[in-house]
Parts: C-alpha cells; structure tokens; sequence
C-alpha cells in the first residue's frame, strides 16, 4: 500500500481529503458507517479504495479520538 493514507490535492474534489489515489473522499466512509452500512458495503460501491486503506482509515480515527488528535492524520 501507498505509505500514504489521504490526499489533499486542490485539483482533486477542490482539496477534499480523499483516499491516496484515489478520487474517494474520506468523508465517504463515515457518512457508509453512520448510515448503518457494513465495510463491505462501502468497498463494493467504491472498489478504488482497498480494505487496507479503509481498516487503517479507521484506526487512525480511533487513536486520534484515543489520543485527543495529537497524531497527524497524513
């Protein structure tokens, strides 16, 4: 996987957090899951992002809730 989670590009979903490499902005994941939506199902309608870079997407959330966002997210 890219040694990269998220990209903030200003020509990319006008600087949007998106997935690396992808045009799949992160916010995407959480309205899935908020919405009772399995993993699963968010992979299948967005199989640019890989299960790696989703797991490791919500890990980092949750350390950063953990640790009061004192890590840096990219």
């Amino acid at each position: 996987m890219a040694d990269k989670l998220i990209d903030r590009n200003p020509d990319i979903l006008g600087g949007a957090p998106v997935f690396a490499g992808t045009r799949v902005p992160v916010r995407i994941l959480m309205e899935h899951l908020e919405a009772g939506d399995r993993l699963n199902d968010f992979l299948e309608n967005y199989p640019t992002v890989s299960r790696d870079q989703a797991v490791e997407l919500l890990e980092l959330a949750t350390t950063l809730l953990i640790s009061g966002g004192e890590e840096s997210p990219v």
